[in-house]
């Protein structure tokens, strides 16, 4: 059982060690140059979803867009409400990792093992962050694969079975678990596969790993969080915003989690997919929720935290 615990562990550090070297990768091909491109391509609200989606799709951490957004607006150099869209827009692109690595990619994943291996080290500097981004997305795949059958194994214990039973049948416990797995793990897609692999192997109800997949959004805030510490008040309030709009829809989504459930599994082949399938639906139905009001909920936030008196 040991040996189960810190398979189980030592797969979820090198997920997480993937999941870093792959963000780290794109972010030195951009060579500093990030920061610019966001502030240039998020002009207004609705460009600056679409360029949240994307840039998080490529950096896979919603927590990292958010956090240069903050920067951004406390800068000056990003109005609140086009920072307001980069969040919108994180929020749905965090969901494309968990929908790809739930594939079918060995025959992807190993050549690109073998060729981000060759480019990392390569005499031109160029081509290494290339390689530190494939290597970093093949170790992804490829510690799935690892944790998914490291956790099978402990659903056979009792004290495991009984806790899992226990976060799957009670949605709240499920969530905030998921909540605060993330928060610890400062990874939404992390915590999402893990719900996706528990489900996957039975371990707990399909509504439970939805649950955990929901809370993950929330935890997720806490780098928002930490990033606006001591910043300007329109900076604070992109993490305030980043907060609301995850835990609002979390709370409006867990009431009526059995139907949904039952509706994204009839269209989802199995009940990993069926997590990937409902988080990237709430994340896409927030977005789209709020879309249209983007510019009043910026005013709102302003009256929520307004400036602070001059001195």
């Amino acid at each position: 059982m040991i040996t189960h615990i810190v398979a189980t562990c030592l797969s979820l550090v090198a997920f997480l060690g993937g999941l870093r070297l792959m963000r780290s990768g794109f972010e030195r091909m951009a060579e500093g140059r990030l920061a610019r491109l966001i502030r240039t391509a998020a002009s207004t609200p609705t460009r600056g979803i679409v360029t949240g989606a994307l840039s998080t799709a490529l950096l896979q951490s919603s927590g990292a867009v958010t956090a240069i957004t903050v920067g951004l607006v406390a800068a000056g150099s990003l109005d609140f409400a086009s920072g307001l869209g980069l969040v919108l827009g994180a929020n749905v692109g965090t969901t494309v990792t968990p929908q790809l690595l739930h594939l079918n990619l060995w025959g992807i994943a190993l050549p690109a093992l073998g060729i981000g291996m060759i480019l990392s080290l390569s005499p031109r500097r160029g081509q290494r962050p290339l390689g530190e981004g494939l290597v970093g997305f093949a170790c992804l795949f490829i510690a799935l694969q690892a944790l998914a059958a490291a956790l099978r194994p402990l659903a056979s214990a009792p004290f495991f079975r009984h806790i899992l039973a226990a976060s799957g049948h009670q949605i709240l416990w499920a969530a905030l678990a998921g909540c605060v797995l993330s928060a610890l793990v400062q990874s939404s897609t992390a915590t999402t596969l893990i719900a996706m692999a528990l489900a996957d192997g039975h371990m707990i109800p399909l509504a439970g790993g939805i649950a955990i997949a929901l809370g993950a959004n929330v935890g997720t805030c806490l780098t928002s969080i930490l990033a606006a510490i001591g910043t300007p008040r329109p900076a604070q309030r992109i993490a305030l915003a980043h907060v609301l709009l995850n835990a609002l829809g979390v709370a409006l989504a867990l009431p009526i989690l059995h139907p949904l459930t039952t509706a994204i599994a009839a269209v989802s082949p199995s009940p990993g997919q069926a997590v990937a399938n409902a988080n990237t639906a709430f994340n896409a139905l927030c977005t789209l929720a709020a879309w249209p009001f983007t510019r009043s909920f910026a005013q709102l936030l302003t009256r929520m935290l307004p400036d602070a008196p001059a001195a």
